[in-house]
């Protein structure tokens, strides 16, 4: 196969997998959006989603978090680990909010990317889910996947994301950064993984890997 017809094969098995790509993370606007993908950093979707009810029934607006102290969000949210950075990140970023934006959540890399514990991941995943712009969000599923695939050489998530937004056309970033990661945990995990229910590995993939994966069997 061309790498041209690696991409498009892609793209029509996730279209066929998985049609509509909702959001994992709970959210209602912008900021619970942020904060989500803030705590999400190092734990999971579902943990998550366990304990952003509770810290919204507090507060769900930047004016109600920065009420709280760091040490009342860090209670709330310890269970998804990291709590002293992320509770200090939700504070802090609250308070900028609130003094630069007016309460609101801005949309542009620079301004998501000054804020404390917002990383470039973090911004993408805001941008793409919360704004509706273009952007490429790559964790580690889609790190793993592309270079499984050969769609990347796999030295680091920023080559990935960058061979990832020249292979694909980018009004399917916003769709597809998801569906490779709904793929990922179904079908080509980590761990416990199985090549022959991983379709799109096992018609495109990398041939060192897919070696590999037989030897070890």
């Amino acid at each position: 196969m061309t790498k041209q017809e690696k991409v498009d094969f892609v793209i029509n098995t996730l279209n066929n997998l998985y049609p509509e790509t909702p959001i994992p993370l709970e959210h209602k606007d912008p900021y619970t959006l942020l904060i989500a993908v803030l705590l999400s950093a190092q734990s999971t979707d579902k943990g998550v989603n366990k304990i952003t009810p509770i810290l919204f029934g507090i507060a769900d607006n930047p004016y109600d978090m920065v009420k709280l102290t760091v040490e009342e969000i860090r209670d709330i949210i310890r269970p998804v680990g990291l709590s002293p950075m992320k509770s200090k990140g939700i504070h802090g970023l609250s308070e900028i909010l609130i003094e630069k934006y007016n309460g609101q959540v801005p949309n542009t890399y620079e301004a998501l990317e000054a804020l404390p514990a917002v990383g470039h991941k973090t911004a993408s995943v805001v941008m793409s889910q919360a704004f509706n712009i273009p952007a490429f969000p790559v964790d580690t599923h889609i790190h793993r996947l592309m270079y499984r695939w050969g769609l990347t050489n796999g030295k680091n998530v920023k080559v990935t994301e960058k061979d990832a937004k020249r292979l694909f056309p980018e009004d399917l970033w916003n769709k597809l950064h998801l569906q490779i990661i709904f793929y990922g945990r179904q079908y080509s995990q980590a761990r416990g993984w199985n090549l022959e229910k991983d379709v799109i590995t096992k018609t495109i993939g990398r041939k060192s890997v897919i070696n590999e994966y037989y030897k070890e069997k």
